[in-house]
């Protein structure tokens, strides 16, 4: 009888040599469990761990996983009525809690160094009939590149990521901390790992390098192209930097830094969170700077770099920048998906408050680097949290860029003082985010509006627990004065 895999071909003949070989692994013992993950709607690694006997058959048979995995928010509360007729889950074959499952993608098999018997691969996600699952984003980012793919070119990414590391001084994992109304229990009791302020200092660096050299072993030792570990401007503020690497593999590597330094940290006595704007004293924000170049696929040429002198980008680069402008208001749910990242957005902050372009300039959205002959030419996108879903993040980019390319667009001049620029402003808000998205007609139609609803959905739920809440602010401005 034929496998799920085999039935619905659901691998590349690469991805089936590389599953011959992973299942050699697990014969030999290697590993005790594989853990199969999937990023589910928020970027977050869900999914199953196996033994490693089972894995071997699970990577063709597949792993059953629950849809209403797709159905929940932030908080992990299901948002959807999956049990209604008529009003409920309205996606073919997800009605009634159904299953969907989980295929392997062998090619993206590691040993994870901090939990070296533990095997871990990275899955897709397809509905029980073997069509792809319409709401797995991996899927959506595979179409975009697979738009390139048909014009001969391919997406290089590359990833600068911030965020903070803390010292756990009480886990809050009391009887009653976990029964905060809002479902997340309560967090932990943190300290500093560095005062802020002093911005790539070696006193700071020598001060934090045990935490550096924990994340440096980590990611060279799931072979990702680690370029830094740097010490950023706020209070225990951290950054790590990336070589260039494949679409695909750029928004893999993405959820599977973040997950990692947040397991690998937990187990030192840290707490790692790439949420933006922690609620601490003095805090700065976090950011995730999006490289990306467009390839030519049958070469590997870069395709950015100009010609003639004076000219920032190819003619191709331009239109892809124009692009990534047009639809920069669209993209920002994709981009910046939690409320407290439009926190980031303030002026003169080194981060944009308005969709424009520079020349090496950090205040602007888009930053576009190199020139004639440099192989490393590209736009630098700033505008993006580090709580963004890779794959929808990537893919608003690719889809954007392709729209510039198609209509030949042509960017608007430069901004040489950004934050006094007169184009157009970002959403200052979630809401005002989601409302732009619904009205990018294009944006829309790529990611289909079947996804754009349901994302949504999801956010305004978020939103409307979020509104139910008294604020610190709103105690303190009114409890005493009315």
């Amino acid at each position: 009888m034929a496998s799920f895999v085999e039935k619905y071909q659901a691998w590349t003949p690469e991805q089936a040599g590389a599953a011959e070989e992973l299942a050699r692994r697990l014969e030999s013992g290697e590993v005790d469990v594989v853990r199969f993950a999937f990023p589910d709607q928020h970027g977050i690694l869900r999914g199953k761990t196996l033994v490693a006997s089972e894995a071997i058959g699970a990577l063709r048979g597949g792993v059953n996983m629950t849809t209403t995995l797709f159905a929940k928010d932030t908080s992990h509360m299901t948002v959807f009525p999956v049990f209604s007729a008529g009003g409920g889950f309205q996606f073919e074959g997800m009605q009634g809690a159904a299953d969907f499952v989980l295929v392997a993608d062998p090619s993206t098999f590691r040993i994870l160094p901090w939990s070296p018997r533990s095997g871990w691969v990275l899955c897709d996600a397809y509905m029980t009939d073997g069509r792809p699952a319409p709401l797995a984003t991996r899927s959506i980012l595979r179409r975009a590149l697979a738009d390139l793919d048909e014009l001969g070119l391919s997406l290089t990414a590359g990833l600068e990521v911030e965020f903070h590391v803390f010292r756990v001084e009480d886990p809050r994992m009391g009887l009653h901390d976990g029964s905060h109304p809002g479902q997340p229990g309560v967090p932990p009791e943190v300290s500093l790992l560095t005062h802020g302020y002093q911005y790539l200092t070696e006193q700071r660096y020598d001060a934090s390098e045990e935490l550096m050299e924990l994340l440096r072993t980590t990611m060279q030792g799931l072979k990702l192209p680690v370029h830094s570990m740097e010490i950023e401007f706020g209070p225990s503020q951290f950054e790590l930097t990336f070589g260039p690497m494949p679409g695909m593999l750029a928004a893999d590597a993405m959820v599977l830094v973040r997950s990692a330094v947040k397991q690998v940290c937990q187990r030192h006595g840290y707490h790692a969170t790439f949420m933006c704007r922690p609620r601490i004293p003095s805090v700065m924000s976090s950011g995730w700077h999006l490289h990306q170049s467009l390839c030519d696929k049958a070469t590997g040429r870069n395709l950015f770099i100009p010609e003639n002198e004076g000219e920032d980008l190819s003619e191709l680069g331009r239109q892809y920048l124009a692009g990534l402008l047009a639809h920069a208001s669209g993209a920002a749910p994709l981009s910046t998906p939690t409320i407290n990242g439009y926190r980031r957005y303030r002026s003169f902050s080194l981060a944009p408050d308005r969709a424009s372009w520079g020349r090496d300039n950090r205040g602007a959205m888009l930053r576009v680097l190199g020139g004639v002959g440099q192989a490393a030419t590209r736009i630098e996108n700033r505008v993006g949290e580090p709580t963004a879903n890779p794959y929808l993040y990537m893919a608003s980019q690719v889809f954007s860029g392709l729209d510039g390319i198609r209509r030949k667009l042509v960017p608007c001049p430069s901004a040489d003082m950004p934050y006094e620029d007169a184009t157009e402003p970002l959403p200052r808000s979630l809401p005002a985010a989601l409302d732009a998205l619904r009205r990018d007609e294009y944006l829309c139609e790529q990611l289909t509006p079947l996804f754009v609803n349901y994302y949504c959905h999801i956010k305004e739920a978020e939103l409307s627990r979020f509104n139910l809440e008294v604020t610190e602010w709103e105690h303190r401005e009114y409890f005493s004065l009315f």
